[in-house]
């Protein structure tokens, strides 16, 4: 029975010790597959993935650079990495002054403000030569950061705010940074150049039929702010099939008819014969326009050209016609949706 139970036992621990072998091996396998996973081009790809994820999330402020960043020009607050060939106690960064000044240890201070990399660093090198700190120096400046400046884009944008500006820009690229117009933008953009209110405006036609190559070539400056206009909306009321504001979309441009095809036009019961066109004037008085519906629909007269704000009013009888006046139909414009067309 002792013999029995020993060569049980002895066979137990064979089999564990085979158990633990193959497990310690499975283990080592396994981690050299994820090594090599992880050194696989498809772990590069998802590596490299996340980095742009991460770099994506982390740089989210929109930032403009020119097309050739060499041409920048140095401001105060500039950080500079200036490095001195075999000068090591010269090489440093430095931070450009609020007087466009840098710092330099021996040489004191150097103008930089307006240069260029290379100009700045031809100016280092004659200042270590003409100070005899150097006999022969070689110096070259790279622009570690520039310092903050920013154009204010605000208005009828996808996200309006702030864009980090370091050199003049086309509008059209400030626009692409805040994502572009949107359907309610009318058919101006102004550009306040500085940032006080006194400064002088630009006004810039902008089309959504025909091309804006002039518009968008203007050049936004550090400082500047782009403000996109809202459009105007015309307020169609009474007997009509959808009563309520439109959106002048068509480059800022509605008459009486296009006015009334977007309201789905003229109910049965509507009096066309009195029409009219209610305008509001700056002091806060009223204009009628009365106008023939059946002289437009049979084109023997033009249709009146319509202004932001105005109401198209079309009443549907003659007692309606005769209580509505003009405050109540002015009224009634404040309190009506607004409609875009599609």
């Amino acid at each position: 029975m002792d013999t029995m139970w020993r060569s049980i036992t002895v066979k137990t621990r064979r089999s564990l010790r085979c158990g633990f072998f193959l497990f310690f091996c499975a283990s080592v396998l396994l981690g050299v597959g994820e090594s090599q996973s992880a050194l696989s081009p498809s772990g590069a790809n998802s590596t490299s993935n996340g980095s742009k994820a991460a770099g994506a999330s982390q740089g989210s402020a929109l930032v403009v650079l020119p097309n050739d960043i060499s041409q920048l020009r140095i401001a105060p607050g500039d950080l500079l990495r200036v490095n001195v060939y075999d000068t090591p106690e010269l090489t440093d960064a430095y931070r450009v002054d609020v007087a466009g000044d840098l710092t330099l240890p021996l040489c004191g201070k150097v103008k930089v403000q307006g240069l260029t990399a290379s100009e700045a660093a031809e100016s280092l090198q004659a200042a270590l030569k003409n100070g005899q700190i150097l006999t022969q120096p070689q110096v070259t400046v790279d622009v570690q950061q520039y310092a903050g400046q920013y154009v204010t884009v605000l208005g009828e944008v996808i996200n309006p705010g702030r864009v980090a500006l370091i050199a003049p820009t086309m509008l059209s690229e400030i626009l692409a940074q805040v994502g572009g117009l949107t359907p309610l933008a009318g058919s101006h953009i102004t550009i306040r150049h500085g940032d006080n209110d006194s400064t002088p405006e630009e006004q810039a036609p902008y089309s959504r039929s025909q091309g804006n190559r002039q518009t968008e070539s203007l050049l936004v400056r550090p400082g500047d702010s782009v403000i996109v206009q809202r459009t105007g909306i015309v307020y169609v009321l009474g007997a009509v099939n959808r009563p309520g504001g439109y959106v002048m979309q068509e480059d800022g441009q509605l008459n009486v008819a296009q006015a009334l095809a977007l309201s789905g036009g003229t109910l049965m019961q509507a009096k066309t014969n009195g029409l009219r066109v209610i305008r509001r004037n700056p002091d806060g008085t009223a204009l009628e326009f009365d106008l023939s519906y059946t002289g437009i629909a049979k084109g023997t007269q033009n249709p009146m050209a319509l202004q932001a704000q105005d109401i198209v009013y079309v009443p549907m009888s003659k007692v309606k016609a005769t209580l509505s006046d003009t405050t109540s139909i002015l009224s009634s414009a404040t309190s009506a949706a607004i409609y875009m067309a599609r």
